[in-house]
């Protein structure tokens, strides 16, 4: 699945602190020069034990992980949905994206300079969700424009859509994100073709000092307030100390995290909640010559899983042989499943759960 997750925030908060430890952790990356209206684009593995859980009891030429596009888009400015710093040339980068990643400085001092002059979670998180909100007025409006003269000419499909503006433009005027507001099944279709950046998830990002890793202080606690009130999630992590962690060798990585208290590193925390976040899913394919994570959507069926594969085993699948990676760990080889009664045949009803292990069955 090619979903991806945009980094957002101010200047000056650590986005590209963070994103430049993405790619240190070994993601694949496709960089534009720096301060342009282009993003930086990298493709992270997620992190999934399970791999390693079914490596161990089946031998296999490559292990190949799940993975995440992330995409750093330029700092956005109060005034940017009026032109200010680089104005709404980034914005459509966003709207290609499925999911934000809300970056907020929750550190004092430090040798970089706040845009503000002060720390103000609040007020930061404030700035860039009024300037989406705004930016979503201007999308809203436009479509309203084009679709009016027709819904008075008393054509049915544009005065659904005039009537689906309309509200948007209610609710958004109001400062509040589409993604709060309760739409029927035809203007979410509406809204939907829009590609409104505030219908989006919000995933906040608190990134703290080193001396705070596990994200103690005040301010920290201030964006885990907000977040609860908006029905978001926070991951809390220090991108300088991200940065120097993926650099180190395994083994001096795990004896830094210890120091810290900490069990692994706050980027695989952060892409595990990414993929939680666009509502995705793992199952997996196991042979000699690859293991392989494969990314679906929960609630997927067994034909879609199988087209993440290739499209044409959605259309040609017959059924699937299905095991979960419990009762690999539990009976140690897939003959041992098979003889336990224990692999499952599905077919095309079955909605896939995570962990699955799934060998498909398709006709030419």
């Amino acid at each position: 699945m090619n979903l991806a997750c945009g980094i957002v925030g101010l200047p000056n908060v650590g986005k590209s602190t963070l994103f430049n430890a993405i790619t240190a952790a070994g993601a694949e990356v496709a960089n534009y020069p720096f301060c342009t209206i282009e993003p930086n684009v990298g493709v992270v593995a997620v992190p999934d034990d399970r791999l390693e859980l079914i490596h161990r009891h089946i031998e296999t030429e490559a292990v190949i992980p799940a993975t995440l596009k992330v995409v750093d888009i330029a700092g956005i400015v109060a005034g940017a949905s009026k032109g200010e710093g680089l104005g709404n040339k980034f914005l459509a980068h966003i709207r290609e994206t499925q999911a934000i990643l809300h970056v907020v400085r929750c550190f004092e001092g430090g040798d970089v300079t706040h845009v503000s002059g002060k720390v103000d979670p609040l007020a930061d998180i404030g700035t860039i969700e009024t300037e989406l909100v705004l930016a979503d007025l201007e999308t809203v409006e436009r479509a309203k424009d084009r679709v009016a003269k027709k819904a008075r000419g008393q054509d049915k499909a544009a005065q659904v859509e005039l009537a689906a503006c309309e509200k948007a433009l209610a609710h958004l005027g109001a400062g509040r994100p589409a993604r709060t507001a309760s739409w029927t099944e035809a203007e979410a279709e509406v809204l939907g073709r829009l590609l409104l950046i505030t219908s989006k998830p919000v995933l906040y990002v608190a990134n703290v000092g080193e001396d705070d890793p596990a994200g103690a202080s005040p301010l920290v606690a201030t964006v885990r307030r907000h977040a609860a009130e908006a029905g978001s999630e926070v991951v809390v992590l220090s991108a300088r100390l991200e940065q120097e962690l993926a650099e180190m060798e395994p083994a001096d990585r795990k004896e830094f995290l210890a120091d810290l208290g900490l069990e692994r590193p706050g980027l695989d925390r952060l892409v595990q909640a990414a993929f939680h976040l666009l509502g995705l899913m793992t199952f997996f394919t196991a042979g000699p010559k690859e293991i392989r994570a494969w990314t679906i959507a929960r609630g997927d069926s067994a034909p879609q899983a199988a087209g993440a594969i290739h499209s044409d085993f959605e259309q040609h699948f017959i059924r699937a042989e299905i095991y979960s990676v419990e009762d690999l760990v539990e009976l140690g080889t897939e003959a041992a499943i098979r003889a336990a009664g224990r692999l499952r045949v599905e077919g095309r009803q079955y909605v896939m759960r995570d962990a699955d292990v799934a060998h498909f069955l398709v006709g030419c």
